[in-house]
C-alpha cells in the first residue's frame, strides 16, 4: 500500500493550548491526524511514538525550546528528513538564522495567516511523501540491480 493514500500525521507542539487549538481549527480544511505537544520533552516523545509527517514547532516552549527539539530530530537518523515548520513570534532575522541552523524546513511567524498555514502545510507534506516514494523506487531498484548481478554470474 503507498503510505501517501494514509491521512497525513501533523504534531502541533506548543505550550499555550489555545495556540495548538487555533492551528488544529486551521488544519480541519485538511484531511489529517493532529496530535498536540505542550513542551519540548512531550514534542520529542511523541515524534518517536506518533511518528508525524510534519511538525508544527513553537520555539519559545518549556524544558526543551523549539530549536533545541529542532535540533535533537536533525541528529537522530530515524527523523533527520522529518519536516519541521517552526510557529514563532519571534521574528527577528538572527532568529531565522537560529532556526535554520537548527534545522527547521520553513517558518511562520505569529499571528498564523491560516491560508499562509494550508500552504506551507500541503506543500511540505507533498515533498515528504515524494521522497518517501523516490527512497522505496532507489532501495528496489537496488534490490534489482544486486539480483540481477548475482543471476549474471
Amino acid at each position: 500500500m503507498d503510505d501517501s493514500q494514509d491521512p497525513p500525521k501533523i504534531l502541533v507542539a506548543d505550550d499555550n493550548l489555545q495556540n495548538v487549538e487555533l492551528l488544529e481549527a486551521y488544519l480541519a480544511d485538511i484531511p489529517c491526524e493532529i496530535r498536540g505537544a505542550a513542551d519540548g520533552v512531550e514534542t520529542l516523545e511523541l515524534i518517536e511514538s506518533f511518528q508525524p509527517d510534519l511538525v508544527l514547532l513553537d520555539v519559545m516552549m518549556p524544558r526543551l525550546s523549539g530549536f533545541e527539539v529542532c535540533r535533537k530530530v536533525r541528529e537522530n537518523p530515524a527523523t533527520k528528513d522529518l519536516p519541521i515548520l517552526m510557529v514563532t513570534a519571534l521574528n527577528e532575522p538572527s532568529d531565522f538564522e537560529r532556526g535554520v541552523q537548527a534545522g527547521a524546513d520553513d517558518f511562520l511567524t505569529k499571528p498564523v495567516n491560516k491560508i499562509e498555514l494550508l500552504c506551507r502545510v500541503k506543500s511540505l507534506i507533498r515533498v515528504s511523501h515524494l521522497k518517501n516514494r523516490l527512497d522505496r523506487t532507489l532501495a528496489y531498484l537496488a534490490e534489482v540491480e544486486s539480483i540481477s548481478r548475482k543471476a549474471g554470474r
